[in-house]
């Protein structure tokens, strides 16, 4: 029987040990002299004589003989320069401009600015990051190549500092009490004096500014700017996760102000098509509050007309206006459970712009000719006014069209034609597709649930058909729209996705094949990734395939210079069709409404986005958005996935192994979509040893074999909430699991 302790007793057990662990930090591997003295003068605004240095770093007047020798040496190496009797930095001429990324191991890497794409990271040991954190800024000297060949650098200066605020949880003490930063890759713990404490109470979870950030020697110290509450609870956790990423769900006042002004359009201009009786839908999810797409097909002699209608930002949404330099700078919306911190503002995303039923809505509309085999044979687009004829689930699509519930057909008689011709378009679409070698992953999305502040259930999305309707008249009108744009030589932000790294492939080969799967030759090639994905479904180990083989793949990003799309084996491809809650399709409305205009000789052209049109600028900062809400997701799903987990220790689940490494194994719950990890260390029963090429642990004594795509019984042993950290413990290890 597993003793239970409370949810209270294992987190500040946890604190406890978190604060004695970053008090321990830096007693060893203390750098050397020279490197204090580089570091102390690249921090001085003014040259500093000898006996300033000394004073600073607290030397001895018995090292003064030391320190003058050691200077002379640094002057001859031209790392520091001596101006009459003081001394000063170096030139910045042989440092490069970096920002650091740091690991929760203490050492970090430097992305140089100007770095070529393919060009490695420069390490940064413990030692020679000089005070640098997490996401500075900094000046960087490059030192030797690593035994790896990855070069090796040392921080000279820190330009800018990143974190300027921090969430944390509060440890109090005599004196005030220490903040132990919520992101486990700050490497300090910041110092809060009483006074500055807002009368905090031990284990609270806070936000708090620092106010100096120390040297070396001394920590940061800092302030309490507001007490958030408790660490475990959903609503703190997730404001600590939008805190680390600069995430707000507010606006300012002026944004919101522009936004109340706004006057709805209701009339259809001359410069619009009235499309009000074609039996325009929308589909979403049951609690989706946006509607920026609406979909139509009917049948022609020649085959099939389909229209995909989406929401008219660019008409309230002028280039420059407030709201659009907010909805720039956000670049995109992110979707937290039971929370969206929204692009636009909700007048516009829930009211203006979204396509709610029996409401005159203006739309970009694209009109799509396809013959009986699903080839696009037409193509026109032009600005709309549509009305969405009903609000429709995916789930009540899949009951009418695909289970042909009685009830819900005849509820929905009128509409019942328009919708099984649009099975019938979306079966077509996704066939030739799939023939072209486009990619069909099925890795699934987290289903989150939270009632009264705490997670019920974490579970698998569930897709049905109505999910790949949408999906397919969706592509179809981004591939449609970035073909027109590109072969007009117009300038747009294109959604591209490179051909993926040899060498991963072969890893990804490599891992496949001791999975059992029989993979032919590769070429990569999409139509190649496609065959491994149909060979993987419906076994057991399709997750793990599903998911190695999206590790393999390049990351989409948005370009101005189309390179196609290999995950779609598409040569045209940008996104069109989600204006409200994704900036690059925001421009993309901008783009086509100028080539429309262009061609009529009407109205006037749109600017791209605020400021100058620099698309190539604009291309970088929204990849780099789109990241943030990636990891922000991503973040606040590990969180809720530790609390979730936090009440169940000593239970026991069922898991696949989706993971091997040398430390041990990575875990994916079958019944709930959460991870976590076995450490080799608790596989006691035998000494494990690592196959790299087979991704597999075999015991040395029993031969027991663990392999990536097994199943296996595993029970939990510890949540780390600050390190949002799930470990499990095999259960019964003498049993041969079963793959």
């Amino acid at each position: 029987m597993v003793k239970k302790t409370s949810r209270r007793q294992r987190f500040d057990r946890k604190n406890h040990k978190s604060r004695n662990r970053f008090r321990r930090k830096g007693s060893a591997g203390e750098p050397s002299l020279g490197e204090r003295i580089l570091f102390l003068l690249s921090g001085q605004k003014e040259p500093a004589s000898m006996a300033v240095i000394m004073q600073e770093l607290a030397l001895p007047g018995s090292a003064r003989k030391a320190v003058k020798e050691l200077l002379t040496t640094l002057v001859k190496e031209k790392k520091i320069r001596q101006k009459n009797k003081k001394f000063l930095p170096a030139t910045n001429e042989g440092l490069g401009r970096a920002t650091v990324a740091l690991t929760s191991r203490g050492f970090g890497f430097a992305t140089v600015e100007g770095q070529k794409p393919n060009e490695k990271d420069i390490f940064i040991s413990s030692n020679n990051l000089n005070g640098a954190s997490h996401g500075d800024t900094v000046l960087i000297r490059i030192l030797a190549a690593t035994s790896r060949g990855r070069r090796e650098g040392q921080v000279v200066r820190i330009v800018k500092r990143s974190v300027t605020t921090l969430c944390g949880v509060y440890v109090a003490e005599t004196k005030g009490g220490h903040l132990i930063p919520d992101d486990p890759k700050l490497p300090f713990t910041v110092f809060i004096p009483r006074a500055k404490s807002r009368n905090a109470e031990n284990g609270t979870a806070v936000l708090a500014r620092i106010t100096e950030y120390g040297t070396r020697d001394k920590g940061p110290t800092g302030e309490i700017l507001e007490i958030l509450g408790d660490p475990l609870t959903v609503a703190v956790q997730m404001r600590m996760a939008m805190e680390k990423l600069s995430l707000t769900s507010s606006f300012p006042a002026e944004v919101l102000a522009a936004a109340e002004r706004l006057e709805p359009l209701t009339t259809c201009d001359k410069d619009r098509r009235d499309l009000r009786q074609v039996p325009h839908v929308t589909i979403d999810g049951a609690t989706a509050k946006d509607f920026d797409d609406a979909i139509a097909v009917e049948e022609t002699a020649d085959g099939f007309r389909l229209h995909v209608s989406i929401a008219d930002v660019s008409y309230y949404v002028r280039t420059g206006s407030p709201i659009d330099r907010e909805a720039y700078q956000r670049g995109t919306s992110v979707y937290f459970p039971d929370l969206v911190l929204p692009m636009l503002p909700e007048r516009l995303s829930n009211d203006l712009c979204s396509l709610v039923p029996n409401q005159d809505r203006p739309a970009f509309s694209a009109i799509l000719d396809f013959d009986r085999k699903g080839r696009q044979i037409r193509a026109e687009f032009c600005r709309s006014m549509i009305n969405s004829h009903s609000r429709f689930t995916y789930d009540m699509v899949h009951r009418i069209i695909y289970l042909k519930e009685k009830n819900e057909r005849k509820k929905y008689a009128k509409l019942v034609p328009m919708l099984t011709t649009a099975a019938r378009l979306s079966s077509l679409l996704r066939k030739r597709r799939e023939r072209r070698g486009s990619l069909g992953f099925t890795l699934p999305e987290a289903e989150i649930q939270i009632q009264d502040g705490r997670v019920l259930s974490i579970s698998h999305a569930k897709r049905n058909e109505a999910h790949l309707l949408i999906e397919d008249f969706m592509l179809a009108a981004n591939e449609a729209v970035a073909e027109t744009l590109a072969r007009a030589r117009q300038e747009v932000l294109f959604r591209i996705h490179e051909r993926p790294d040899p060498v991963k492939v072969n890893t990804f080969t490599e891992a496949a094949a001791a999975m059992g799967l029989q993979l032919a030759k590769t070429d990569i090639s999409p139509a190649w990734f496609a065959r491994v994905l149909d060979e993987a479904r419906d076994e057991p180990a399709e997750y793990v395939v599903n998911n190695l083989l999206l590790r393999t793949m390049q990351r989409a990003k948005y370009s101005p210079e189309n390179l196609g799309h290999f995950g779609l084996a598409a040569k045209y491809y940008l996104h069109f069709t989600s204006p409200i809650r994704r900036y690059p399709d925001l421009i993309a409305h901008r783009v086509l409404h100028n080539f429309l205009v262009k061609q009529t000789e009407k109205g006037k052209p749109k600017a791209l986005i605020p400021g100058k049109d620099n698309l190539t600028e604009a291309a970088i900062h929204l990849s780099a958005r789109e990241r943030v809400a990636v990891d922000g997701e991503r973040d606040v799903q590990a969180r809720l996935s530790s609390l979730f987990m936090l009440d169940r220790i000593g239970e026991e689940f069922n898991g696949v192994i989706s993971g091997v490494t040398s430390f041990g194994l990575f875990i994916e719950l079958i019944d709930y979509f959460i991870s976590g990890a076995v450490p080799i260390r608790s596989m006691n029963d035998d000494y494990y040893l690592f196959d790299s090429r087979a991704h597999r642990l075999i015991g040395e004594r029993s031969n027991k074999v663990y392999q990536l795509g097994h199943t296996v019984k595993i029970r939990l042993e510890h949540v780390d909430m600050g390190a949002k950290r799930i470990t499990f413990s095999l259960v019964s290890p003498e049993q041969t699991p079963k793959k």
